[in-house]
């Protein structure tokens, strides 16, 4: 979002005489953008937000997206998810274990529900790694935390209305970070058959996007090392076994 001090200064060139054009050249900001202040329109909404600063200057109305899909196919692309320019379009890229269709079929049908009317690919790239995909204009508008190098080597956070998407289906959020970084283990503590879920990444904010979704949903986790977050606890083993559970 543009400062107020930008606003104000357009809608004084604009008292003083000038024109659309003549303001966008004295001030660097686009013509559309000055057009938009002046009739009125000023980018206090996650939709005018979208328009001004999107890579395919397309009107986004974020709130209208599933919540759940949304949610999940975040919790994917922050875990394995890669975007990548494809020629005039972008494609959104998930690598994901050859072993889990179903896995790999909800990650093509999030796709799919989020741009209706395209259809999701899926492509073997070895033996045990299939790529979900999908071409499309609008993925950096989609996840705005696409940049360049590595995830872990640079600040990650969520826009407000991710944020908002996510408190209204955290269960799915965890689910996909869960599918794409995480694991469900039965183990044997002592003859005794023990239950629980660990998640690894090296991004610190991602680790934290992950422990403050938990919170919120009165699950408690532990962390073993530096790059792991571990939920042992039987409550919590049974709280998460609701909606995530075995990989399929």
């Amino acid at each position: 979002m543009r400062p107020q001090s930008e606003f104000e200064e357009v809608r004084r060139l604009a008292a003083a005489g000038m024109n659309d054009c003549e303001i966008a050249r004295c001030t660097g900001i686009p013509r559309s953008t000055v057009r938009d202040w002046r009739s009125g329109r000023r980018d206090l909404t996650d939709r005018t937000r979208s328009r001004v600063g999107s890579v395919c200057a397309v009107e986004h109305d974020f709130g209208r997206f599933p919540a759940s899909d949304y949610s999940y196919l975040l919790g994917l692309y922050l875990g394995d998810g890669y975007i990548a320019r494809s020629r005039r379009v972008w494609k959104l890229r998930i690598s994901m274990d050859a072993r889990y269709e179903g896995i790999i079929d909800e990650a093509c049908a999030a796709m799919e529900s989020l741009l209706i009317g395209q259809r999701a690919h899926r492509l073997a790239r070895t033996a045990r790694c299939v790529e979900a995909s999908m071409y499309s204009k609008h993925w950096p508008c989609l996840f705005p935390q696409h940049g360049p190098g590595r995830k872990h080597e640079r600040a990650i956070s969520l826009e407000p209305w991710q944020q908002r998407l996510v408190d209204q289906a955290p269960e799915h959020f965890i689910r996909g970070l869960i599918h794409s970084d995480g694991c469900r283990v039965v183990a044997s503590d002592r003859g005794v058959r023990s239950v629980r879920y660990h998640f690894k990444n090296r991004s610190e904010d991602i680790k934290g996007m992950f422990c403050a979704t938990l919170d919120a949903l009165g699950i408690g986790w532990t962390r073993p090392d530096d790059f792991q977050i571990a939920v042992y606890r039987k409550a919590s083993v049974a709280r998460l076994d609701e909606f995530v559970g075995p990989k399929r």
